[in-house]
């Protein structure tokens, strides 16, 4: 799973301390940057939410379709495709194909 790779939490952006140094930047500066990644890795966190469930639910509907289905061949043959073919063509040229 990918979320081996995530090291950072929000609470843990949240909560970082950062040491000061004679010519630092301003910390209001900072604090209000960290405030907007905050927000934006908890809408990421909440997407990636999502889109497992999505995900998951997709899987689950799918292994239910297989199941309902398990050995039954869907489509259409090439004799079918040929006589609709045939239908159609005598639908839209009518008698004139035949004479």
């Amino acid at each position: 799973m990918q979320s081996d790779k995530i090291k950072l939490s929000s609470k843990d952006i949240l909560e970082k301390e950062f040491k000061t140094g004679l010519k630092g930047y301003k910390q209001v500066d900072v604090d209000k940057y960290l405030d907007v990644i905050i927000k934006d890795y908890e809408a990421f966190q909440q997407l990636v939410e999502e889109l497992r469930q999505e995900n998951y639910r997709l899987k689950k509907q799918l292994d239910e379709s297989h199941k309902k289905q398990p050995t039954q061949q869907t489509g259409t043959t090439n004799f079918d495709i040929l006589k609709r073919l045939s239908n159609l063509e005598k639908h839209v040229f009518g008698s004139k194909l035949f004479d």
